[in-house]
């Protein structure tokens, strides 16, 4: 059979099409064949800025004595994770599982109904460092299912069996419960450097998150010193763009010099929210501008035209790691002339090189040079003349929701409309194309959509309009956030908590749960998010109760590894101290900035020209010329105030005062 991925919606699979090995997509056909031949499933599973992907690309799928081994043994299946989550979720466990460790190449053999039997990660093409070579290790594989096969199911099953093990819910986390939770994981902190733990150093965005909700609470000691020490490493840190913006995924070293010079939306998104926050709750104004520049980075390099965002860029390019992004002493002289000293000083530059004879940009100079944005805008324009990182040009639903989160926040919050005009154009890029007859995609790319969303697909995207709404008083993303919200149902969990995907999915091992917040909120946290918001905005009890059901789903990972489900602690910390404020009047843009003055994640804000009967909160609190603003509990609140010093007052304060 050809290879049989030029058809598909994925960069990634793309990037396979002229293989030798005659792959073909995730789906019954594979399966299909299977049976037929009575051979295995190789299943492959990367994405497109994954670096040792394209290094088992070019040293095994691309090798014909190799692809022909692979064709002969086996019907083989490439997965892009970012298209299919299911799939890798579920057959990363087993990896993790069966090896005590996962990433990206994923390699699984598994037999017929999709139970895994073998896994691993990247294969050597040849043998080397104790490693057996790929070939080797197919060649055992193929074995064992001809001459074991009882024995190969055998472990098959146990595995699908350990994998579908529930974890116990729990009841929601106490004050207590969060504060030990707040400790345990300050308890990794690397003061020397920020972050957490040691090389590679991921930012762990779900986890900053955490600590800026928290830090006001008398028993997190420590941590804006945690929060200032990571997020001054990371933007003055090789880590960061420091000329063209955004973030690459991870640091190989611990002292965040060294990216894997991919970027990932995602990474960008949370990053740039994180930093404005940050900014703003901790008056620190090179925050506001990482955040800004971040944002601009989006904008200018990962924007379609018509207004969604794509999905990553490469850390290679001409088949080098990072040579897009670093710079020779000589090639800054070449651009900036007698400026050169300026620069080469401030961001550490030397003859010799930081990395493979180049250098990587890094602040080593706190004082900031006079005309830096002006030296930094000339690099840019030269580096843009350099053949750059290949780019996934897909459209993922939910990255794009935490996406519209970023902008409409920072749109508000800075009093920006250039950011709530980005958030408006990507919102309706995905309620147009990536809703196909009332159903919404994965995925978008070149006016053709993936498969079904899934679960963090909504929620995400039901969080990015409960934030545009809030920014522009526009009812219509207001319903369109409801919509998205009641829309989580299909993806519940009698036993509490939601599924990964809607029911019915077939010819995975098992239905997968998406629990962990690593290295972003998980689509359980998210979809409990969007359930108290929405439970907010309207009273609505089960709402609140489906929300509750889902972080005492999480509850126990919550006690017993914090840093792998931060934001389901995030959003138990906010539940536990939930407002409402309902703002309505031709005023109400200078009312509310006094909810946009502070990090308020724990307040739903719904907010109105001149009231609305299609959102419970605003009903029966129009006064013709006056703009108002009430501050509530469970629907019972403050008296109302024009005057936005005490609305911040009320907001800051425990409790409701003088109810009505």
């Amino acid at each position: 059979m050809p290879n049989r991925l030029a058809s598909s919606t994925s960069p990634y699979l793309l990037q396979h099409k002229d293989n030798p090995v005659e792959w073909q997509e995730w789906g019954s056909e594979a399966f299909d064949e299977a049976v037929v031949r009575d051979v295995p499933v190789l299943l492959s599973v990367g994405y497109a800025a994954c670096h040792w992907c394209h290094v088992m690309a070019h040293e095994s799928f691309e090798d014909a004595e190799t692809a022909a081994l692979m064709n002969q043994l086996f019907v083989n299946v490439k997965v892009d994770r970012e298209e299919r989550p299911d799939v890798d979720s579920v057959y990363m466990e087993a990896v993790q599982a069966m090896t005590g460790q996962g990433g990206w190449p994923m390699t699984v053999w598994m037999d017929h109904s999709g139970r895994p039997f073998y896994a691993g990660t990247y294969f050597p093409n040849d043998e080397r460092h104790g490693m057996p070579s790929f070939r080797q290790v197919m060649t055992a594989v193929s074995g064992a299912w001809v001459n074991k096969r009882d024995e190969v199911f055998e472990q098959g099953q146990r595995l699908v069996e350990a994998i579908s093990q529930t974890i116990p819910s729990r009841d929601l986390p106490s004050n207590h419960e969060i504060r030990m939770a707040y400790e345990q994981l300050a308890s990794g902190f690397d003061s020397s450097h920020g972050g957490f733990g040691g090389a590679p150093k991921f930012p762990q965005q779900p986890v900053l998150e955490f600590l800026l909700r928290v830090r006001s609470e008398p028993w997190a000691i420590g941590a804006d010193r945690i929060l200032t020490t990571t997020l001054d490493a990371m933007a003055r840190g090789g880590i960061r763009d420091q000329i063209g913006g955004g973030f690459a995924r991870y640091s190989v070293d611990s002292r965040w010099l060294v990216p894997h010079f991919e970027k990932m939306l995602y990474d960008n998104a949370q990053l740039a929210r994180i930093y404005l926050w940050a900014g703003i709750e901790l008056g620190n104004a090179e925050y506001l501008d990482v955040a800004r520049s971040t944002l601009d980075y989006l904008v200018r390099d990962l924007r379609h035209s018509s207004g969604g965002f794509f999905s990553s860029e490469d850390a290679d390019s001409e088949g080098v790691e990072g040579k897009f992004y670093v710079w020779t002493t000589d090639e800054v002289r070449g651009v900036l002339g007698e400026n050169a000293d300026v620069m080469i000083a401030h961001y550490g530059l030397t003859e010799t090189g930081n990395f493979e004879g180049t250098n990587i940009l890094s602040v080593v100079e706190s004082d900031r040079p006079e005309g830096l944005d002006r030296m930094n805008d000339e690099l840019l324009a030269a580096r843009s003349l350099r053949v750059r990182p290949a780019l996934d040009d897909k459209v993922i639903a939910s990255w794009n929701g935490l996406t519209i989160r970023a902008f409409a926040e920072a749109g508000a919050a800075l009093q920006e409309s250039k950011y709530i005009d980005i958030a408006r154009s990507a919102a309706e890029f995905a309620l147009s194309e990536l809703m196909v007859d009332g159903q919404l995609m994965r995925s978008w790319r070149d006016e053709r959509t993936s498969v079904p969303a899934f679960l963090d697909d909504h929620a995400s995207l039901a969080l990015g309009l409960f934030s545009l709404y809030s920014a522009t008083a526009e009812i219509d993303w207001y319903l369109a956030a409801t919509d998205m919200t009641n829309r989580l149902e299909r993806f519940a969990n009698p036993e509490g908590g939601f599924f990964s995907t809607e029911a019915g999915a077939t010819l995975l091992a098992k239905r997968p749960v998406d629990l962990t917040d690593n290295p972003l909120p998980s689509g359980s946290a998210l979809a409990a998010e969007a359930l108290l918001i929405s439970s907010l905005l309207t009273g609505g009890e089960s709402a609140h109760d489906a929300a509750e059901r889902t972080l005492e789903s999480a509850g126990m990972m919550m006690e017993r590894y914090p840093s792998m489900v931060a934001h389901h602690l995030s959003v138990a910390h906010s539940m536990a101290s939930s407002k409402e404020l309902a703002i309505v009047g031709p005023e109400w843009e200078q009312l509310a900035m006094a909810y946009w003055a502070r990090f308020r994640p724990q307040v739903a804000m719904a907010t109105s020209a001149a009231g609305s009967d299609q959102i419970p909160l605003l009903r029966d609190r129009t006064h013709p010329g006056k703009t108002l603003g009430y501050v509530c509990k469970g629907f019972t609140c403050d008296l109302p105030t024009e005057d936005p010093k005490v609305l911040s007052e009320q907001l800051d304060r425990t409790g409701i005062s003088q109810r009505r």
